[in-house]
C-alpha cells in the first residue's frame, strides 16, 4: 500500500485524475471481475509498454475481458505502474 501511495504521489495531476477515474471504474465492476482486472494489471507490470498494449489488444484478452475492462487495463497501462515485485516505481513513460 505504501508503494502505491508513493507511486501516486509522483504522478502528474492529470495522471492522478486518470488514476482516480480508473479506480472508480474498477469499483463498479463485480468483485470477481475486479480481481481478474487486478491480476491482469499485475501481469502487465512485468512487461515493457509496447508488450502491454499488444497484450491488451490480443484475442485472448478480447475473449477474457469486456471492452470496459480492457479500457481500464489500457488506462492503467499508460500510467507509470509500480513494479509487481520489490523495488522502486518505474519512471514515467515519455
Amino acid at each position: 500500500m505504501l508503494k502505491r501511495m508513493d507511486t501516486f504521489g509522483h504522478l502528474t495531476p492529470e495522471q492522478q485524475d486518470t488514476a482516480r477515474q480508473l479506480h472508480s471504474q474498477m469499483q463498479q465492476l463485480p468483485p470477481e471481475r475486479r480481481q481478474a482486472v487486478r491480476n491482469a494489471i499485475q501481469a502487465l507490470r512485468a512487461m515493457p509498454p509496447q508488450a502491454r498494449q499488444r497484450q491488451i489488444e490480443s484475442d485472448a484478452y478480447k475473449k477474457q475481458f469486456s471492452p470496459e475492462e480492457r479500457n481500464i487495463l489500457g488506462g492503467a497501462s499508460k500510467l507509470p505502474l509500480a513494479p509487481a515485485g520489490p523495488g522502486a516505481a518505474e519512471p514515467p513513460e515519455e
